[in-house]
């Protein structure tokens, strides 16, 4: 790969990252209701689902899935329920006061499970990686899968970046309001109704 390739792909990969969608929604609302390194746990997470994306497009295992309705229909499905769950439970969370003393509680590994199962139940990040990948794959340069997956993997560090960055300011901002009196109640359910729209966008979008 020609370094002025590698140049252009990450500069449209920053520009795709930074575009309001999904994953930096998701992070934004984990960072504002659990704290800075709830977002970054979070983030690490929907990162890391990246590389599973990235290896299904360079074994041609995505382009399975774009063929098979079916296969695509269950991901798709199981990706919405999942986000629908993360709402009910947000919903419940609003019962119960937020302080940063209960955010820091919160377990590491269970935020990064939760980003990681939410980035690999979404179908359409697959067909994306498909889509977008080859076009700065150079076919005479050879060895065509790896070049795909070095390129997904240059994607999921820049993405690491540029979601630590927001994790951290959006950590910031809800440290500043997360003590206050009533307040919780509000964050939770905004954050049930951003999971709940992305669920419900999710289940109704086609390919």
């Amino acid at each position: 790969m020609e370094i002025s390739n590698v140049v252009y792909f990450v500069t449209v990969s920053m520009m795709l990252t930074l575009a309001p969608g999904p994953d930096i929604i998701f992070v934004i609302t984990q960072s504002i209701s659990k704290g800075r390194k709830a977002g970054i746990s979070t983030a690490l997470g929907l990162c890391s689902g990246i590389t599973v994306h990235t290896t299904a497009a360079a074994l041609g295992i995505s382009a399975i899935l774009h063929q098979s309705a079916i296969a695509f229909q269950i991901l798709k499905y199981a990706g919405a329920c999942y986000l629908l769950f993360l709402a009910w439970k947000a919903i419940k969370e609003g019962e119960t006061s937020l302080s940063t003393e209960s955010v820091n509680k919160q377990s590491f590994w269970s935020l990064f499970k939760r980003g990681i199962l939410m980035n690999i139940l979404n179908p359409k990040v697959s067909l994306f990686f498909l889509a977008f990948l080859p076009q700065f794959v150079s076919t005479e340069s050879g060895h065509v899968p790896v070049q795909m997956i070095i390129l997904g993997l240059i994607f999921m560090l820049q993405a690491i970046v540029i979601f630590t960055i927001v994790a951290l300011f959006s950590g910031a901002f809800g440290e500043k309001i997360l003590n206050r009196p009533g307040i919780g109640k509000y964050i939770n359910f905004v954050k049930a109704s951003v999971f709940g729209l992305i669920g419900i966008k999710l289940a109704l979008t086609d390919r």
